[in-house]
Parts: C-alpha cells; structure tokens; sequence
C-alpha cells in the first residue's frame, strides 16, 4: 500500500478473481485506489467481476495448473506491485476412491501453481511488493475425505516460508481461512444452515467466515512491509478445538 494506507496507485494482480473470494477482493482493492489485473481460466467470470469495479482493472486469462499459461500471464502482466491467489482445485473424498490426476491437478493449483507464479513473475514485482496466497483450515484440522486438501494446504504453509527467503526483498505470505460462507458449501442444500450452525456453535468466535473477513485478512498483508513467511489464520480459532 501506498504511505497514506491506501492502494492508490498500486497495481494488483488477483488470480482466482472470478471466484466470490477473488470478487470480494478486487472490489476492495479497486475501491482503494488500486489499478487491477483480473486473471482465472474462465474470462466471463472475469468480466463479471471486472464489471463491478470502481475503477480500471485488465482481464487476462491464466490456468494456474499449466506452466506455459503462467509464464504466457507473466509475459504480459508487466510489472506490478501485489499478487493474491486465492485458487484451489479440491480433490476430496475416501482415500480409496481418490484419483491420481485429481490429486495432480490439486498440488497444481495449490503448490505447484503458486511455485511457479513466484518463479516467473517474481521480478516483475516491486521492491515493496508481495505475493500472498491461500492455505486452508484442513491442514490444521485433517479429517477423513480431507487428505488431500489438508496436505496440499499445509505443504503451501511451508512453501510461503522458503519463498519468502529466496524471493527477498518481495514478502511471500499464506491467508488460511476457516468454514467461510463463500458459496462452497451451497452444495449442502436446505442442510447447509445447520451446518453453519454447528461449526459456529464450535467454534470460540461463534460465528462463521465471510469473504470480508478473508479481504481484511489480505489487505493486512499486502499492507505491513515487516510481515512475511507468515500464514494468518482466519478461522474463528477453529483449528484450536
């Protein structure tokens, strides 16, 4: 951010901007002033987001999973001053029933993708700039059907830890968020307010997430020049019980 607290000026990259996290965000940081690249593989749901700004934003298309997409993205991304991904290609169920390619393209998004995004786009941020992705609660709190998703998110924990060493002086940080009602649990149907709930009645905040939580949570990184190789935890303290 810029010396007055704002992004104005500030040039952000938002991978995962179609998603209702990513969307959450990019208004966000086009309210404050920032100039926004949107990137995702579906350039509708780009456009859609990019139609809700404030301000002026770029849509470029990028498949995390497919290194020649992101060094493509890098090529023409230009520099820049903040990245946030917040992308993730779940693979979740049994272990006996789990696939070997849903489990590659899970590590794709999750670890391999911010790896590579860091190797190709790392000098095209600013001194002061950073790179901040998405881990989750699941590698805290593993649970049967989550092996995947709590690996994949806790090997991102380590990972943002080597970057931030080796991509110096640009800071590398984590967000970790918790049960979130981005939409991810809609699937649960006239069960989901239940399970809100449950885990909110669990939980010590007794509340659940919500997109704006996680934006809070993002600008608080992009913002403080002495936080790196840090993972903030935003779960209502769900991983404690």
């Amino acid at each position: 951010m810029s010396d007055d607290g704002s992004l104005k000026g500030r040039r952000l990259v938002v991978v995962g901007a179609g998603s209702r996290t990513g969307r959450a965000l990019a208004k966000a940081a086009s309210a404050a002033g920032a100039d926004l690249v949107l990137a995702g593989p579906d350039p509708r749901k780009l456009e859609w987001t990019a139609g809700e700004l404030s301000g002026p934003s770029e849509v470029l298309a990028l498949d995390i999973a497919d290194e020649q997409s992101i060094a493509d993205f890098a090529a023409r991304a230009g520099r820049f001053d903040h990245l946030v991904s917040t992308a993730a290609i779940p693979a979740n169920g049994p272990l006996a029933e789990l696939d070997a390619a849903d489990v590659r393209r899970a590590f794709a998004a999750k670890v391999i993708g911010p790896l590579l995004l860091a190797k190709h786009l790392a000098g095209q941020v600013s001194e002061s700039g950073s790179f901040t992705f998405f881990s989750g609660v699941a590698a805290w709190r593993p649970a049967p059907g989550r092996t995947v998703m709590a690996t994949t998110n806790g090997a991102l924990a380590f990972l943002v830890q080597a970057l931030a060493v080796e991509v110096a002086p640009v800071r590398v940080n984590a967000v970790s968020p918790g049960i979130v009602d981005t939409g991810s649990w809609d699937g649960l149907g006239a069960d989901k307010e239940a399970f809100l709930r449950g885990v909110a009645a669990r939980n010590p905040a007794r509340r659940v997430g919500s997109p704006e939580d996680l934006v809070k949570a993002v600008l608080y990184a992009v913002d403080n020049p002495y936080v790196t190789g840090t993972v903030l935890h935003v779960d209502g303290g769900g991983r404690l019980v």
